[in-house]
This record gives structure tokens, C-alpha cells and sequence, in this order.
């Protein structure tokens, strides 16, 4: 049976959206319509070259030389190029509207509130780009930014990105081994980084790292410190120089940017770290730029006239995606600090003061909205908002009816998933489409994604693992320091033999294709459960757990056990909530009733904390790890590796 969808978009809607002049300039140009989006999707994968040509022209992407093959190589995955012959900028593009209208409005957790335009920001990336050179950075030369979502952490990107410098940055609350292990292995010139932050009511001093940093990776040249909490003292820190000291004798007002071929590298993302030393991810201007604009003007609808949030810091690639919007000429939100002080309301808050239209956040914080008891459509206006995003792990059946029920009954719900590897998405949202409870609403233009099982078998209304069978801009162009690219083939193309010379990219997500076109994701495929054999995703367990109000979070993996694996459930109780016999009736009789047998957890244990990543995804391989006696090989990876200590006891418990 159809599940019925909680919101359609109107038709006027749609008639306004950027996806439908999209199509009209299909029509116009190439004569081609299209019934329904899974046509317009299944068009986009058969013909990459013209489909990326028309993103190309459609979103106005600017360069100083065109392309003279849109494709080329597009029968190998990896190795396909895109735009040859083409000469641009990345941040020339995303600094093309020079007016008075807002570009930044930046906000801390201690009430501090700064706005630039873009006239002004301009202004400023002129003035540090015009110092990096004056410093010896040049095309290629990698800067680095320990720093939080702030407007100079913005600036510092776009100036590297106008010399053609690369940029990679990891927020402060990063520990000192976690930011050797990344910056180390790309031997960085320059670095910026700032003095502390505020995070939940606290002033956090990062000055101590910022020393070790500098006294660690002799590469760097020319460290740069933004204060943010106050002006510290840094004689005794290497190269160090403040900010505004260093910018008082540049008077450039002025950008020179450089122009640089399509995949000339743009950032270094990082893996995840939690098992091993973090892969050093590298992902291209062009690739970049064409993929966001692609996702935010056609599947997101953003436009000039909108304000886009989403909640991240500078470690995870939501905030390359949100700065990104500049190129669309929307202004943007950057807020640091916790969601949560000095209240819950805090970001809601903040979309009534900015006006902000397109919000995006994670499923854990709708969850934490929900188990508070909040209903914003009481408490706050809301007029703005037409769009909430929420990514980071799936979202929840229960998670869609609450924002429809107790947000707002007249948004766009798009949960959407992709990663760091990718800089984007796989699937995602799109406003012209309905929305379905627990489900994404279709997979991203461009991109051909499958589900496969184990041999590779492409599968339909089966659960298997998420591939993409065909190239697309924004794949990374390889790793750094992997010179013959071993590495990165082994990561993405070991999991299924090629096609037709192509390789197939495995992603390493666990889903499912709805039969209307939508994605359900249920995990990820290194932390599917398998007892007796039968495949389970976390997600189906998770979902079930966060229909108990007593239960705030929880974390499930497989237990080996008996030559066999069983599901272990790690619960987090509401404050003063005892986890009695009753209690672990009603979870293990809610997940059987709603799923199946196999799915119900052979042991429930409570816990006071959950590991997570500092991108705020649950470390399901970390707390496995531990319940097998074995090492956790990166504890900097997490944003509270102090809870690990919580579960050393458990494998004596659970007679492992």
C-alpha cells in the first residue's frame, strides 16, 4: 500500500521553483520534456554531457575560458574528467554579487551578532588573499583552519581559494592529536586559528592546541590568530601573528583571482578517523562548485531572496555545502555554539529573528525537540521558513509527523545523505515533490544510484548497498599522498567488480528504493546487524527505541556470541527513569511488534552517555570495538571520547 504523503507542494509552487525553469530551458533548448521526475532523473544519468552542460549554463557559472569537452574519459569510474579547456575561479564565483545586500550574518552562543555584505566581504577577502601572497602562499599550497563558524573562517577559505591555494579546516573542539593526525599528513603553510569559543555556557580557551599544532607540524609558516573570546598573549606561540595586526598595513581592495582548470583541488575533507588515521579526502573546485549549485538551486529552490542556516561547524562538510549558497546569491546564517544553551529554542529563536527561509539541522536535534515536548508552531511564528533539512543519520517516521504535527504543516521536509566523500549528496530533497514519512524524497540529478546486494545485483524494493554506477563531478580526485591512487580505488571500487571497464562506486550506506522513486536509508553498511544471517539496519531498531519517552538516546550494534551475532540495545534514560523489567518489556514489545523477532535486542543495558562523532553520528564501530576487547584506534575522532569510559565494563557484562 502507497503510504500517503504528509505535503505536496501547490502547483503555483512548483511553476515558481528553479526546477521548473530548469526544464523549460530543456524544452527550449533541446526540445525535451519530461512527465515526472524520475524521467527527468533517468534522462540526467543517460546523458551526463548534456545534462552537466545545461547545469553549467543554467546556473551561470562564471570562467574566464569555456570548456571545450564536457566529459571526457566518461567510460571510467575513477579517472572521467569534466569541462576540459575551462579556466575559472571557485571564489570569484561565489563573490559575484559585490552589493549592499547581507552575505553573512554570524551569531555566537554568547548573544554576539555581526553582519557583512557583500560588498564588505569582498573587501575583506581582498585584504587577506592580498597577505597570503604577501606571505609566500601560492597556487597549490595548502591552508589550514582550526577554526569556528565564523565570518573569517569564511573569508580565509574564499582568499586561499582565489590563489588557488587548498583549503581544509576542523573546528577547535577538535584535540591536539586529532588535528595532527589530519593537518600532519598535508603539511600545511599557513594556518588560522582563533583564541576559544563558547559551547554551552562555557569559554573554552584552544591557544594550548593552537601551540602544540604549531610546535607539531613544521610546515607551517605563518599562523594567523582571530580572537574571539579575548586577545591573547601569543610571543610564545611559532609564526604566530593576530589577525588585525596582520591586515593593518594591506590596503588591497582588489581580488586577483586566479584561473585554474576545473579539477584543480579546492578542499582536503577528512574520513571520519574512528578507525585508523583519517584518509585525506581531496575534491575539486569545479566538481564542487556545479554539484552545490546543482543541489541548491534545483533541488533546494534557493534563490537570492532566501536565508539559509544549517547547523555545523567547520570540521564537517555541511559548512563547505552552506557556504557554497554564496554562489546563489542567498544570504547565510553562521551560528557557533551549542543548539541547546541556554534553551532548546535557541536555533528557533534565531529563525524568527533572521528570517531565516531554508533551516538546516539533524535528526538528533528534531529527536531532542520532540522528547522535550516542544510545539514551535505554539511558541514561535515561523512565517519564514519554508524548508527544513536535517541529515547527519536517518530521520525517523516519527521524526517526519513531528515537525508536520507541532513545527509547521506548510514546509518542505527533505532529509538528505551523501557525505564527506563526496562533498554532496546521493539523495536529498526536492520542492517539487511530496514528501513521505521516513522516507528521502528521490536521488540527486546526475547522480545513477542503486541498491545492490552482496554479489552486486541491482535490486528494487530490496534493501542492499547504496552504489553509483556512473561518474559525476564532485567524486573526490583521489587522496592525498596516494600517488598511484591504490588507496582510493580500494575505498570506493574494491566492493563490486566493473561494468563495461566502469567501476562501481560503493558508497557504504544500507537502503532501499521505494516504489514511488523515494530512499529510505537505514544505516550504515559497516554497522548492519546480521543475527542468524538476516541483515538489519540500525536505523529500523532506532526507530522503533525513539517511540519510548523514557529512552533520550540509544546506540545498537551486534554482539559475536555462540557462533552467531545478537543485537545489543545501549540505552539513555530521561533523567530520574529507572530501567526496570517493565521498561525493557515495552521496548523489546514495541520493536517486535514493528519490525521482527530478529531485531529485538538479547540484552538492553542503560547508559549515561552515547559516543558520537564530532559531526554528532552516533560511533556505532567505536562502541562495538569496545564490547570486543578491542582497541579504539582514535578517540580524538569523537566529540566525547570520555564516554567510551563508560562502557569498559560492559564486556565483562555482557560475558564477552
Amino acid at each position: 500500500m502507497t503510504q500517503q504523503p504528509l505535503w505536496k507542494p501547490t502547483a503555483e509552487a512548483i511553476d515558481s521553483t528553479r526546477m521548473r525553469a530548469f526544464c523549460s530551458r530543456l524544452e527550449h533548448k533541446l526540445g525535451l520534456t519530461f512527465k515526472d521526475y524520475s524521467q527527468l532523473h533517468q534522462w540526467s544519468i543517460e546523458h551526463p554531457e548534456q545534462f552537466w552542460e545545461q547545469v553549467w549554463h543554467f546556473t551561470d557559472i562564471q570562467a574566464s575560458q569555456p570548456y571545450t569537452q564536457v566529459l571526457n574519459h566518461g567510460d571510467q569510474f575513477p579517472g572521467a574528467r569534466w569541462f576540459d579547456g575551462a579556466r575559472f575561479n571557485f571564489a570569484e564565483n561565489l563573490l559575484r554579487n559585490r552589493s549592499d545586500k547581507p552575505a553573512l550574518i554570524a551569531r555566537l552562543e554568547n548573544g554576539t551578532r555581526r553582519t557583512l555584505s557583500y560588498r564588505q566581504l569582498y573587501q575583506q577577502v581582498a585584504q587577506v588573499s592580498a597577505a597570503l601572497r604577501r606571505a609566500g602562499i601560492t597556487r597549490g599550497d595548502r591552508v589550514a583552519g582550526f577554526m569556528p563558524n565564523i565570518p573569517e573562517t569564511v573569508i580565509a577559505m574564499l582568499a586561499t581559494a582565489s590563489i588557488g591555494a587548498i583549503w581544509s579546516s576542523c573546528s577547535p573542539d577538535f584535540g591536539l592529536n586529532g588535528i595532527v593526525d589530519r593537518f600532519g599528513q598535508i603539511a600545511p603553510k599557513a594556518l588560522f586559528a582563533c583564541d576559544g569559543y563558547y559551547y554551552n555556557g562555557k569559554t573554552i580557551k584552544s591557544l594550548p592546541q593552537v601551540k602544540g599544532i604549531a610546535d607539531k607540524i613544521d610546515s607551517i609558516q605563518i599562523l594567523v590568530m582571530a580572537s574571539i573570546t579575548n586577545k591573547p598573549d601569543i610571543s610564545g606561540t611559532r609564526h604566530a601573528v593576530h589577525w588585525e595586526d596582520w591586515l593593518s598595513e594591506e590596503s588591497a581592495t582588489e581580488l586577483v583571482f586566479e584561473q585554474l582548470p576545473f579539477d584543480h583541488p579546492l578542499y582536503i575533507m577528512y574520513s571520519s578517523g574512528t578507525t585508523g588515521v583519517p584518509k585525506c579526502i581531496v575534491h575539486s573546485a569545479g566538481g564542487t562548485l556545479i554539484q552545490h549549485l546543482k543541489e541548491h538551486q534545483l533541488h533546494l529552490d534557493l534563490q537570492p531572496r532566501d536565508v539559509l542556516f544549517y547547523f555545523t561547524t567547520c570540521g564537517w562538510m555541511m559548512w563547505n555545502w552552506l557556504v557554497s549558497g554564496l554562489a546563489s546569491e542567498a544570504t547565510l546564517v553562521l551560528y557557533d555554539g551549542s543548539p541547546a544553551y541556554p534553551s532548546v529554542n535557541t536555533l528557533l529563536d534565531m529563525i524568527d529573528a533572521e528570517h531565516i527561509s531554508v533551516f538546516g539541522t539533524s535528526a538528533k536535534y528534531l529527536a531532542t525537540l520532540q522528547k522535550s515536548g516542544l510545539k514551535p508552531r505554539d511558541s514561535h511564528q515561523l512565517s519564514s521558513l519554508r524548508s527544513i533539512l536535517s541529515t547527519g543519520s536517518p530521520l525517523s517516521h516519527e521524526g517526519f509527523h513531528y515537525v508536520y504535527r507541532d513545527i509547521k504543516t506548510d514546509v518542505c521536509l527533505s532529509s538528505i545523505s551523501g557525505g564527506t566523500d563526496i562533498i554532496s549528496c546521493f539523495v536529498l530533497g526536492n520542492t517539487c515533490l511530496p514528501v513521505r514519512a521516513g522516507e528521502i524524497q528521490c536521488p540527486g540529478l546526475g547522480m545513477a544510484v542503486e541498491f545492490r546486494d552482496e554479489g552486486g545485483r541491482s535490486l528494487q524494493g530490496e534493501k542492499g548497498e547504496l552504489a553509483c554506477t556512473r561518474p559525476f563531478p564532485s567524486a573526490p580526485i583521489g587522496f592525498w599522498n596516494d600517488p598511484d591512487g591504490n588507496k582510493y580505488r580500494a575505498t570506493y571500487f574494491s566492493r563490486y567488480p566493473s561494468q563495461n571497464g566502469r567501476g562501481i562506486w560503493a558508497h557504504g550506506d544500507y537502503g532501499e528504493m521505494t516504489e514511488h522513486g523515494g530512499v529510505i536509508i537505514y544505516g550504515r553498511s559497516d554497522a548492519v546487524l546480521n543475527p542468524g544471517g538476516v541483515r538489519i539496519g540500525t536505523a529500523e531498531i532506532y526507530r522503533q527505541v525513539e517511540k519510548i519517552p523514557e529512552v533520550v538516546d540509544s546506540v545498537c550494534i551486534g554482539q559475536e556470541w555462540d557462533n552467531d551475532v545478537r543485537v545489543i540495545l545501549l540505552v539513555v534514560l530521561q533523567q530520574g527513569t529507572v530501567l526496570e523489567e517493565g521498561l525493557q518489556a515495552t521496548i523489546r514489545t514495541t520493536i517486535r511488534q514493528n519490525t521482527s523477532p530478529r531485531h529485538v535486542p538479547a540484552k538492553i543495558i542503560a547508559v549515561s552517555d552515547i559516543p558520537r562523532t564530532i559531526s554528532g553520528k552516533i560511533a556505532e564501530l567505536a562502541v562495538r570495538d569496545v564490547i570486543h576487547n578491542k582497541p579504539v584506534n582514535n578517540t580524538d575522532a569523537l566529540a566525547n571520547p570520555e564516554a567510551l569510559e563508560l562502557f569498559r565494563d560492559l564486556p565483562e557484562l555482557l560475558g564477552g
